[in-house]
């Protein structure tokens, strides 16, 4: 009818119940989720920086992946697997609107959330390169300008889905050519464009991926986006592995997770973190150490897992506080809950911006919303090709104009925020 009423169930019924009553957590028991949701920060951090990164760094020692590469395609669908379970779950389990809510609602915090925690947390200026951020933002913005397309009618067909995957295979293609492209468009627009003619002249360098724990020793040539690809000949296995990664600098095995740090402070987190610290190293194979080196992707996978586990109860914990403390489910999508489930792309982005790897940690950011649009794409394309073929899959496109709008408008205001500061962060 036309004055009927939708019902929308609250965000914590895609969650089990809590393990206290509205009352109990209104008289004090909150204070026990927040703390939960503090211990899966420091969880994700430990994973990230012990697990996730190293076996990223291998896997880019062993493709030949330049930073930004590595970080909008390995690093970027590690970061993303939260979102990809919470899409499947939307599409197969909860059969609601979930997946797209939570994915399309997180990308202007990814944009911008994530860019300025870099900027904040990271103690040395990252000079970022032109090429990089212009493919991975023309990227996002094609894929999101098609999904915004797909849900406006409320139904998603097998094509549109297939359409997705599709130009997520572009995006692969383009990246697997990309130093070619790269340099070609150098040579083309260098004349008419102030930021690729500084690129070619000062030669951009890039920092070593590895070496996040290293904080001294003297660091080895740096790489540059024109030497440090795929498809150079002149560079041998091994000169690109040494020259790329500093692999010189972590000859030697790597200490234990158990050594105790020698700083205050951190020997309180250290303890604090022990039974995190005990539990994953007894389920993921640490590839820093040489006895696990060759286990790398099997680190990769379950670290990602790992990820995928930890921001669940995260966002779990985090949807009960908000419902505790009354925040409208509109703001607290936006905010708390868009925050919860990008925070493995914060943990990992601001790591590596504090080394000097602004190109990996951008490409991070706006790579991890291209693959978000994948993460729809997959359970879609899954559901109406060979589950359910008879008719499309019902989405809700409420709001669809204020979150295109946001989208495109974050989108430019990074790319021009980066370029009216002389392309550094």
């Amino acid at each position: 009818s036309e004055n009927g009423t939708r019902c929308v169930l609250p965000s914590s019924s895609e969650f089990p119940e809590g393990f206290f009553t509205p009352q109990e957590r209104k008289d004090g028991g909150i204070v026990i989720y927040f703390i939960i949701i503090l211990y899966m920060f420091l969880a994700v951090s430990i994973v990230c920086d012990d697990y996730f990164l190293p076996s990223l760094e291998i896997i880019s020692e062993c493709l030949g992946l330049s930073q930004d590469v590595a970080g909008a395609t390995f690093m970027a669908a590690g970061s993303s697997a939260p979102e990809l379970v919470t899409a499947f779950l939307g599409v197969f389990v909860t059969k609601g609107d979930i997946g797209v809510s939570t994915i399309l609602g997180s990308a202007v915090y990814n944009l911008l959330g994530i860019s300025a925690a870099c900027g904040m947390f990271s103690s040395v200026v990252s000079r970022l390169s032109c090429w990089p951020l212009f493919r991975d933002c023309l990227a996002y913005t094609l894929s999101a300008a098609a999904v915004l397309a797909m849900v406006s009618d409320n139904r998603i067909y097998w094509y549109e889905s297939a359409a997705l995957l599709f130009i997520y295979g572009c995006y692969i293609l383009v990246l697997c050519f990309d130093i070619k492209i790269n340099q070609y468009l150098m040579k083309k627009f260098s004349p008419c464009c102030t930021c690729f003619t500084k690129a070619m002249e000062e030669n951009v360098e890039q920092q070593p991926l590895v070496g996040w724990r290293e904080e001294s020793g003297p660091l080895i040539r740096q790489q540059s986006r024109t030497d440090s690809g795929i498809f150079q000949d002149e560079l041998d296995y091994s000169q690109l592995s040494t020259s790329l990664h500093g692999l010189d600098e972590i000859s030697g095995d790597h200490p234990n997770v158990f050594t105790m740090p020698e700083a205050d402070m951190k020997r309180i987190l250290w303890v604090l973190s022990l039974p995190i610290i005990t539990l994953l190293y007894l389920t993921i194979p640490d590839c820093r150490r040489q006895f696990w080196r060759n286990w790398f992707m099997v680190t990769f996978l379950i670290s990602a897992a790992w990820i995928s586990a930890i921001t669940y109860v995260l966002v779990w914990m985090v949807t009960i506080a908000g419902e505790t403390l009354g925040i409208p489910e509109s703001v607290m999508g936006l905010t708390l809950l868009a925050a919860g489930t990008s925070v493995p792309d914060t943990v990992a982005s601001v790591l590596v911006a504090r080394k000097g790897n602004g190109d990996m940690a951008m490409s991070n950011i706006v790579g991890s919303n291209v693959f978000d649009m994948l993460c729809l794409g997959i359970p879609w394309f899954i559901k109406t090709a060979f589950i359910n073929t008879s008719g499309p899959i019902e989405v809700n496109s409420s709001g669809l104009t204020y979150t295109a709008i946001s989208l495109i408008c974050s989108v430019v205001f990074i790319f021009l925020a980066v370029h009216l500061n002389g392309w550094k962060i």
